[in-house]
């Protein structure tokens, strides 16, 4: 379908203030002109937020809880955010973590993983798996319910949630429940049909994608590792029901299907949305894009569904 209205004037907008591409700048000045350029966005207010840190492979890991209006112990949602494993805190994914907390009806647990090129991999997947873990033991001292656990993610943040899944498949847990993936990183192919269609013009390019992936794992050799693409896993059975969304005119979008399609050829349980119209970034961006509230709204619904929270807060 035609790109939709809404992202078009996202697009013209970022055109007009004519900034460098990120993969023209050094990974700091990336990071703060990110910053700059995030939309003002009015934070759905939530029952309670908690910022804390918790032990890490590498010292402390800064976290940030949702707590919705509703009774608990809740089932615990643990979030890792997008940006390419370079940028991204968790400020930047605050709304997006809020209204999930209000749609889901569960505590959404935001994971400040260290970031490339300072970290590089596996840092972030270490980071991701041990939170993930530490939430499994002590999600009780936010309100939560460890029984009722999932992974989630957007985009670099998607690529963690799904191996974070496949680590926990492999060392015997913890056990997760459900994971929801949104147009997730899976594979270091930079030359897909999607890729090709979508190389400039729509948000993110494959020049940027390719500037990430320099960062994040500067030895091309180790880019087909499972725990970097997960796509490339010898086998994909045995993991949690998943949700997979994608975005039409994102170079990401043919490597998110293709994982939804191995999920579900290994027997896993997976529903699949491709946003028609939309661009790389849409789910984040609340408040410009319609649709941004209704892919955050599949997300917390199967999320409600599938760990058996409560009502939602907010629809």
């Amino acid at each position: 379908m035609p790109l939709d209205p809404q992202a078009r004037a996202v697009l013209d907008q970022l055109a007009a203030l004519n900034l460098p591409p990120l993969n023209t700048l050094s990974a700091p000045e990336a990071r703060a002109q990110s910053k700059a350029r995030r939309a003002p966005v009015q934070p759905e207010e939530v029952a309670r937020v908690e910022n804390r840190t918790i032990p890490g492979p590498a010292g402390v890991i800064p976290i940030r809880a949702y707590a919705p209006a509703a009774t608990g112990p809740l089932p615990v949602v643990v979030y890792f955010h997008g940006g390419g494993w370079v940028i991204g805190d968790l400020d930047s994914h605050d709304p997006v973590c809020r209204a999930l907390a209000n749609r889901s009806g569960c505590l959404v647990v935001s994971v400040d993983y260290r970031l490339a090129p300072e970290h590089p991999y596996p840092a972030a997947v270490d980071d991701a798996y041990a939170a993930t873990a530490w939430l499994a033991e002590h999600a009780a001292e936010l309100g939560g319910d460890s029984s009722r656990l999932a992974v989630a993610g957007d985009s670099a943040g998607g690529n963690l949630a799904a191996v974070v899944a496949l680590l926990a498949r492999d060392r015997g847990g913890p056990r997760i429940a459900f994971q929801a993936l949104v147009y997730p990183v899976t594979d270091c192919d930079l030359d897909t049909a999607s890729y090709r269609e979508n190389a400039e013009g729509y948000f993110l390019t494959r020049d940027m994608m390719r500037w990430f992936w320099d960062l994040y794992i500067p030895d091309e050799s180790r880019r087909r590792e499972p725990l970097a693409s997960p796509l490339r896993a010898e086998s994909l059975a045995g993991l949690p029901p998943a949700l997979v969304i994608t975005a039409e005119y994102d170079p990401l979008r043919d490597e998110g299907e293709a994982y939804a399609h191995r999920l579900a050829d290994a027997g896993v349980h997976v529903a699949a949305t491709r946003y028609g119209g939309m661009i790389h970034g849409f789910f984040t961006m609340l408040g410009v894009l319609d649709r941004a509230a209704d892919a955050v709204n599949e997300v917390g619904l199967a999320l409600r569904t599938e760990l058996g929270a409560g009502a939602p807060v907010k629809t």
